[in-house]
């Protein structure tokens, strides 16, 4: 098993199909496979080998994925870096998994310079573009090189590892989650199974190629599956809805935080515009049933997928219960195993709230120079989520809250989602945090802070006044602030840590003054 030729393989069955599309270039499934053949020779020939990590900092471009699939090839593994970190946090990961190449592109340039005078294991830094740096070589040499099929590739096996993605750092420090190829070829099979994928599928990525679902969940079933792949480093609103139109494409898993902002296109008819989508999915773990709703008024059917870095997806729910189960992230995708268990360790029964635990074929290996941190979460074959659930009595399961952002106000537990999805629900508000703070009456309160959308004014008082009746008294958040826009990963995930250490900052100035 070598997850590079599969492009080998489509390269000879239909060699002139299109396999990705990008910026208004194209390039068959010859086209691509020959390029990676010459980047896989070059690899070769500098001396990558099985087990060297290969990192790579760049939008969603072609050459993305030539060099995951070169790395592929020659057993390298392959680090994706998230570009919105800062460069402290960079040069941590970069520390941590000590690769031997860098791939990046131009516009990181600066970036780059940082890393290099902070980092010293990394032998060459290849630029994709204009870069401007003397030292480093220009990924359009490497087309010198023949295109030729490599000779002398060291077999791979299922549990090699294949990739390293690092987890958001939600919660501080980043982890490098250890995915085998074993792992990256289960999580193809459950995509191609949900999103019912045919070589006559086009999927306009959205989401970032260092993301489990850009890469993993987006890409590689489609190219898996012979094909076409949409890619374009930024997307706007406008863009996306054009490219949808002119190519007809028919799957697309745009984020939560993106279809909103669709919403906001006035001068395009959503239902028209997009009505060539057979599938049309968003996932994450912020997705209002009002914006399903909202889509679901336009006739089209909005469904959602569940998932982590160290699993990819984990459960989907099929289209045609988009709306009869909305708010419900489905149920388990076809290899692997799920489960809902209380602190006994036993499941739960229909309305009880338990944590999710993972089995299976699609859990990560473990997480890279942390053993420690992997015994904590991997225990007897099931990964342990840390993600609060219920299952319904048809077996749909629905996401209640982190099990660390819950906080205890007055010997209570407060889940934070349950909270922000009552506050989603006011026309008002655009997005909100709910995140527990320290109080010397209750031990803990809650704290919203909220981003109204564009034109819109809120009062505290209006707040206060909306939820009253919504949800019980004691789950009332006793601290309100409007804030223009969240700390987020780039994953969409809330960094709650950020807005809870700001809250103490300011708690230290007050005793201080």
């Amino acid at each position: 098993m070598n997850i590079g030729d599969w492009i080998v393989k489509w390269s000879r069955i239909t060699p002139d199909k299109t396999a990705i599309m990008d910026d208004e270039q194209e390039f068959s499934y010859k086209e691509l496979n020959d390029r990676c053949n010459r980047l896989t020779n070059y690899l070769l020939k500098q001396g990558v080998g099985k087990g060297d990590r290969i990192a790579i900092i760049s939008h969603n471009c072609h050459q993305f994925m030539e060099i995951f699939f070169a790395s592929s090839k020659v057993g390298a593994v392959f680090v994706p870096l998230n570009w919105r970190m800062a460069v402290t946090e960079i040069v941590g990961v970069l520390n941590d998994c000590s690769p031997k190449f860098i791939f990046f592109e131009g516009e990181f340039s600066d970036l780059i310079i940082s890393v290099r005078e902070k980092v010293e294991h990394i032998e060459r830094y290849i630029g994709l573009g204009d870069h401007g740096l003397s030292w480093a070589d220009a990924y359009d040499d490497i087309e010198s090189f023949p295109a030729t099929e490599p000779f002398g590739l060291a077999p791979t096996s299922f549990e090699d590892p294949h990739i390293i993605l690092y987890t958001s750092g939600t919660t501080g420090e980043p982890k490098g989650a250890i995915l085998s190829i074993r792992k990256a070829f289960y999580n193809t099979l459950n995509a191609n199974i949900f999103f019912g994928l045919t070589p006559a599928d086009i999927f306009l990525v959205s989401r970032p190629l260092f993301h489990s679902g850009g890469l993993l969940i987006d890409s590689l079933p489609t190219l898996y599956k012979g094909a076409t792949v949409m890619y374009k480093r930024r997307f706007s609103t406008r863009e996306y809805l054009e490219a949808v139109v002119r190519y007809q494409v028919t799957i697309s898993e745009p984020a939560a935080t993106f279809l909103n902002f669709l919403l906001k296109e006035s001068d395009y008819d959503l239902s028209s515009n997009l009505r060539s989508l057979r599938s049309f999915y968003t996932g994450g773990e912020r997705v209002p049933p009002t914006l399903i709703k909202a889509y679901h008024e336009k006739g089209l059917p909005l469904s959602q997928l569940f998932g982590m870095t160290e699993t990819s997806t984990v459960t989907w729910l099929p289209a045609e219960y988009t709306y009869r189960k909305i708010g419900s992230v489905g149920k388990p995708v076809f290899h692997g195993e799920v489960k809902i268990v209380n602190k006994e360790g036993n499941e739960v029964a229909p309305g009880e709230t338990g944590e999710i635990l993972v089995g299976g074929p699609i859990l990560m290996s473990g997480y890279w120079n942390k053993p420690e941190q992997t015994k904590e979460c991997i225990k007897e074959g099931w990964l342990y989520t840390g993600d609060l659930a219920t299952v319904d009595d048809e077996g749909f399961i629905y996401i209640i809250d982190r099990s660390k952002d819950t906080y205890i106000s007055g010997g209570e537990n407060i889940h934070p989602a349950e909270v922000e999805k009552s506050l989603l629900t006011n026309p008002k508000i655009f997005d909100v945090a709910v995140y527990g703070v320290p109080d010397e009456k209750w031990g803990e309160v809650g704290k919203a802070s909220i981003v109204l959308k564009d034109g819109q004014q809120m009062t505290q008082d209006e707040v206060l006044a909306f939820l009253d009746g919504r949800i019980g008294k004691y789950k009332i958040p006793k601290h309100i602030e409007f804030i223009k826009e969240l700390p987020m990963t780039a994953t969409g995930k809330i960094k709650r840590y950020v807005l809870i250490e700001a809250f103490k900052a300011g708690l230290d100035q007050k005793e201080k003054a």
